[in-house]
């Protein structure tokens, strides 16, 4: 559908088409210029159901937010074709009509290109689901209100990178999920609100997941006006670092299944999938 030479050209952030719908002189900015800013973070099709429930909810009347940038996995090869194609929440932002240039695919957070245009764009508050990048110091400082992360675990329960897979391979009862905001350590941060959830011992993980992110929509949506007034930061719980359980990603041979295990073990592996990176 597209070569790499047209997906390059299409999120290659043009500096000088791009100033004018960012800069405080343009139009667009001042008609919108009460509304807080806020950058997405997110890649899988999970995330998705995220950035579509903030489009919603952005577009209300009485909202004071609005998404100004969206960043993402690059495009990549995927499927038996092998062919180049866009994350799922860059090709939703696009089906939505999102400004093409206003969505980034940098390779690292860390790239001070990138770092350098979203500053420019002066974020308040930055929001990531399963983004699948580490986030370093230098992105945390840029939006004054912090950056939250939609976690699919009741934290500290099953920190890092398989949440759901562990969780369903232990055969939990309950699971959740956790809106924090995001520190240097893994999942570390202040929790805001956490959701919880029963779990199917039916259920398979892609289900699961999504159910977790749909619902964890639902939490951000709710909490968000508490973040943009500052009181959910006064108010979040740090996390009991006697409680953490981690979640590795999960490896091939994990996944494999051995008759000489108990059923149950053969039961609670079954749907497990590749990790997402949270």
């Amino acid at each position: 559908m597209y070569s790499p030479s047209m997906l390059r050209r299409f999120f290659c952030f043009n500096a000088a088409a791009s100033s004018s719908s960012i800069t405080p002189s343009s139009s667009t900015t001042t008609i919108t210029s009460k509304k807080k800013s806020l950058v997405f973070l997110g890649s899988p099709q999970v995330s998705a159901t995220v950035l579509d429930a903030l489009f919603n909810a952005s577009a209300a009347p009485s909202s004071s937010f609005e998404v100004t940038a969206i960043v993402t996995q690059p495009p990549s090869r995927r499927d038996r074709g092998r062919k180049v194609m866009l994350s799922p929440v860059a090709q939703y932002a696009l089906d939505r009509g999102f400004p093409s240039d206003l969505i980034f695919t940098p390779e690292r957070a860390g790239e001070e290109t990138f770092l350098s245009n979203l500053r420019a764009l002066q974020p308040e508050l930055c929001i990531t689901a399963a983004y699948g990048n580490i986030l370093p110091t230098k992105f945390l400082n840029i939006p004054p209100l912090g950056t939250v992360n939609i976690h699919p675990s009741l934290l500290p329960l099953y920190r890092g990178a398989a949440p759901v897979q562990r969780a369903l391979q232990d055969g939990v009862k309950e699971t959740g999920v956790s809106l924090a905001f995001t520190v240097r350590a893994l999942d570390a941060g202040p929790v805001i609100a956490r959701e919880r959830i029963e779990v199917d011992d039916q259920i398979k993980a892609p289900d699961l997941l999504a159910l977790l992110f749909s619902e964890g929509s639902k939490l951000l949506i709710c909490k968000l006006p508490s973040i943009f007034d500052g009181s959910a930061k006064v108010n979040a719980e740090p996390q009991d670092d006697s409680k953490v359980t981690l979640a590795p990603k999960i490896s091939p041979e994990e996944s494999w299944l051995s008759f000489d295990e108990e059923a149950l073990i053969l039961h609670n592996k079954v749907g497990l999938e590749p990790e997402l990176k949270f």
